[in-house]
C-alpha cells in the first residue's frame, strides 16, 4: 500500500486575506486535528509580525509537518528557519518558477540563473534542516528539458520532496497523468524523493487531475479544505475512500471529522472575507496570540504585556522579564498564556487582605452546583453560599457575595502542569477594575481550588491598590 500525503495550502494561499493571529492559529489547529500530513505557511513579508505568527503556529501544531515558504534569498531562508525551528517537524519550502514567463516576471532571471539559484537555496535550507521541499512553479508550461534539470538539481542539493505545479490550470486528467509519468521516467533523481503536485482549478478539473496524478505515481497532493482554486481535500478523500483499497492507496486523514472541520474553516474564512471575525465575541478576544523566544528583549516582552492589557511598574516589568528569560531558556518559546501566568505569579505581589479558610462545592447531573466559602479578612471570617451555572461559577459568585462587589471577569484559563491521576492544575483569573487589569494565579490538585485561589490572588491586588 502506498500512502498518499495531503499538504494543505490554506494558510499559504490566504496570505493576501490578512488573517489575524488567532484565525491563523485556529486554522492550523483544525488542520492538525484532522490529520493532514503538512500545513503550508506563506513567505515572511510583514516583518516581525509574520515571524511571531509562525512561531505561534509552530508551538501549537503537534502532528503535521509545518512547511514554510523560504523566499528567494539566503537571508530569507535563515529568517524563515528561525521562525519555525521550534515545530515538531519544520520544513523549509523553496519555490522557484520553471517557465520562461514566470522566470522573467517573478525573478527577472534566465534559466541558467534560476538553476543556480535552486541549487544555492536548497543547499542553504539543507544546512538548517534535513526537511527541505522544492516547488517548480508553472512547471507544465516549462521547457521539458529545463524542468528535468531543475527538479533534479533540487533533489541532488538535498530536497526530500519535489512538487511540480500546473499554475495555469490548463491540463486535462489524461495529460496530467502522462506529464507525471514522463517526468518520473526521464528524471531518475526524482525516484529518491517524494513527488507532489499542485494543480490550479482553472478548468474546474483540479481534483480529477490530482486523482490521475496519484495513479501515475505522485505521492503528495497540495489541497485545501476551503475553496482556494486547488483540489479540495473532500474530493481527494472521496476518491481514496472509493478506490484507494483497489489501487493500493491509503491516507492519514481522519475522514470522520472531515465535514465538521471543513465547515468550521469555510465559516471562518467566509466571515473573515466579509470583514468580520468569528472571534469578535467572548473574553479578551482583542489580544493576538503570540510566541516569544529567549532572544526577544525586554522592550518586546513589555510591549506584549501591555497588549495583554497590563499596566505594570518598571519594577514589575523587570520581574516579569527575569521570569520570562528563565522559562524561555528552558523551553525555547513562551506563548501568550504562559506570559499571562508569569505576570499573574510575578508582578504586583501584595499582602493577602483576603485568605481562604475553607470551601465546600457540590454539583452533579441531577442538582445545581452549590458553593459554600469562608474567607478571612482582618481577623474576621465571612461566609458566602451561592448556586451557579457549574462549580466554578458558583464559587466565584460566593466570593462576590462575601466582598459585596462584582468585578468583570476578563479572562479565565486552566491547564494541567503535571501528568497522572494526581495532576496539578494551574488556574489564571483576570479581573478588570476601573479599566485596569489584575491577574491572579492558583495551583492545586483540585481545579476548583486552583480557580478560587487565582480569583482571591487577583482580588487582593485590586484591594491593595484601592480599586
Amino acid at each position: 500500500m502506498k500512502t498518499i500525503q495531503i499538504s494543505d495550502v490554506t494558510l499559504r494561499m490566504a496570505e493576501a486575506s490578512a488573517l489575524s493571529f488567532k484565525e491563523r492559529v485556529e486554522i492550523a489547529r483544525t488542520l492538525d486535528r484532522l490529520g493532514v500530513d503538512e500545513i503550508e505557511l506563506p513567505a515572511l513579508r510583514d516583518g516581525k509580525a509574520g515571524a511571531l505568527s509562525n512561531k505561534t503556529i509552530a508551538s501549537v501544531v503537534s502532528s503535521a509537518r509545518l512547511s514554510a515558504a523560504a523566499g528567494m534569498t539566503a537571508e530569507s531562508v535563515e529568517e524563515t528557519w528561525e521562525s519555525v525551528k521550534a515545530a515538531r517537524q519544520a520544513v523549509l519550502h523553496i519555490m522557484l518558477p520553471a517557465s520562461s514567463v514566470q522566470m522573467e516576471y517573478l525573478c527577472h532571471k534566465k534559466a541558467p540563473a534560476i538553476l543556480e539559484l535552486a541549487k544555492e537555496l536548497t543547499a542553504r535550507a539543507r544546512y538548517y534542516t534535513e526537511h527541505v521541499a522544492f516547488s517548480a512553479l508553472d512547471a507544465t508550461r516549462a521547457d521539458p528539458e529545463f524542468l528535468r534539470q531543475l527538479t533534479a538539481a533540487a533533489a541532488e542539493a538535498g530536497a526530500e520532496a519535489v512538487t511540480v505545479c500546473d499554475s495555469a490550470g490548463i491540463m486535462t486528467p489524461d495529460e496530467c497523468a502522462e506529464f507525471i509519468r514522463e517526468l518520473r521516467e526521464q528524471a531518475p533523481a526524482l525516484q529518491k524523493v517524494r513527488l507532489g503536485v499542485e494543480l490550479s482549478d482553472g478548468m474546474k478539473m483540479a481534483s480529477a487531475c490530482a486523482a490521475a496524478a496519484v495513479d501515475a505515481g505522485a505521492e503528495m497532493v497540495k489541497a485545501s479544505l476551503t475553496p482556494m482554486g486547488v483540489p479540495s481535500v473532500q474530493d481527494l478523500a472521496a476518491y481514496l475512500s472509493a478506490r484507494g483499497e483497489e489501487k493500493g492507496l491509503r491516507w492519514n486523514l481522519r475522514t470522520t471529522e472531515l465535514n465538521r472541520a471543513a465547515g468550521q474553516l469555510q465559516w471562518l474564512m467566509q466571515t473573515q472575507r466579509s470583514g468580520g471575525s468569528p472571534f469578535d465575541s467572548g473574553v479578551d478576544e482583542g489580544t493576538p496570540t503570540v510566541c516569544l523566544t529567549a532572544g526577544d528583549g525586554v522592550e518586546e516582552v513589555v510591549k506584549v504585556v501591555r497588549h495583554l492589557g497590563y499596566d505594570l511598574t518598571e519594577e514589575d516589568n523587570a520581574k516579569v522579564y527575569e521570569s520570562f528569560q528563565r522559562i524561555a531558556a528552558k523551553k525555547h518559546f513562551v506563548n501568550t498564556r504562559e506570559l499571562d501566568a508569569i505576570v499573574a505569579s510575578t508582578a504586583m505581589q501584595v499582602p493577602s487582605t483576603y485568605r481562604i479558610v475553607n470551601y465546600v462545592i457540590t454539583c452533579g447531573n441531577m442538582t445545581s452546583a452549590m458553593a459554600s466559602l469562608t474567607l478571612e479578612k482582618d481577623g474576621g471570617r465571612q461566609q458566602g453560599v451561592c448556586a451557579g451555572d457549574g462549580p466554578i461559577d458558583a464559587a466565584f459568585l460566593a466570593i462576590e457575595q462575601i466582598i459585596g462587589h462584582h468585578y468583570e471577569l476578563a479572562d479565565y484559563q486552566i491547564q494541567t502542569v503535571t501528568e497522572g491521576r494526581e495532576a496539578m492544575g494551574s488556574a489564571l483569573v483576570k479581573l478588570r477594575s476601573n479599566g485596569k487589569l489584575y491577574s491572579g494565579n492558583g495551583i492545586s490538585t483540585d481545579v476548583i481550588g486552583a480557580s478560587i485561589r487565582a480569583y482571591i490572588s487577583a482580588l487582593n491586588k485590586i484591594v491593595y491598590e484601592g480599586n
